[in-house]
């Protein structure tokens, strides 16, 4: 397989519904986080590009599925957020929908859980690691913000997500803000930029 070219990314379609996506020959690695957990931050980091995916500061922005198409070798799959509670009932019922279709369609060759490494995994952060270890769906995480902890603080935050690394076999640490992690991400997703 050629090298990725990251910088070569378009946005190839949203989805509101998971009747709407169809069948890619690209292999999909999806990225799975709750609300404000800096998804769009490092989906553009990643692909070295300001405002590709959309950052906001008002969490529960993206109510779609994106798919980024990346060199035209591998689709980038941004999940919505999940335990935002400011949205309307009926609107956190389709997008959960939306988004548990597609983590039950067989379709993701990785899916790559984020975590604010600032803080222990979250009520919905246990649940979505529950679910990818169940559903034995290739995983690996990420933790977020990494930039914004001291280093005693870092080291007290990696004991609590040891158990999840050996689990999830592979736990990097990444900033937006400095780009650590960027080359050791795109590393894990090469791997998985084919269908088999």
């Amino acid at each position: 397989m050629d090298k990725i070219n990251w910088h070569n990314a378009t946005l190839h379609a949203s989805y509101g519904r998971f009747s709407q996506i169809p069948e890619f020959s690209l292999a999909q690695v999806a990225f799975s986080g709750r609300s404000n957990v800096g998804k769009s931050s490092l989906i553009n980091k990643l692909l070295n590009r300001k405002s590709l995916a959309r950052v906001s500061s008002r969490p529960g922005k993206t109510v779609t599925i994106n798919f980024f198409d990346i060199d035209g070798k591998i689709f980038i799959v941004d999940l919505p957020g999940y335990g935002y509670a400011k949205i309307s009932k009926s609107e956190k019922e389709r997008f959960g929908e939306l988004a548990e279709k597609y983590l039950q369609s067989g379709r993701i060759s990785l899916l790559v859980q984020l975590l604010d490494f600032r803080h222990p995994p979250t009520k919905d952060d246990l649940m979505m690691l529950d679910f990818l270890r169940q559903s034995e769906i290739p995983h690996v995480i990420v933790l977020t913000k990494a930039d914004k902890l001291k280093k005693s603080q870092r080291a007290k935050m990696r004991e609590e997500y040891k158990e999840y690394e050996a689990i999830a076999g592979n736990v990097t640490e990444f900033s937006a803000e400095t780009g650590e992690g960027v080359d050791e991400l795109r590393a894990i997703m090469e791997r998985y930029s084919y269908k088999g």
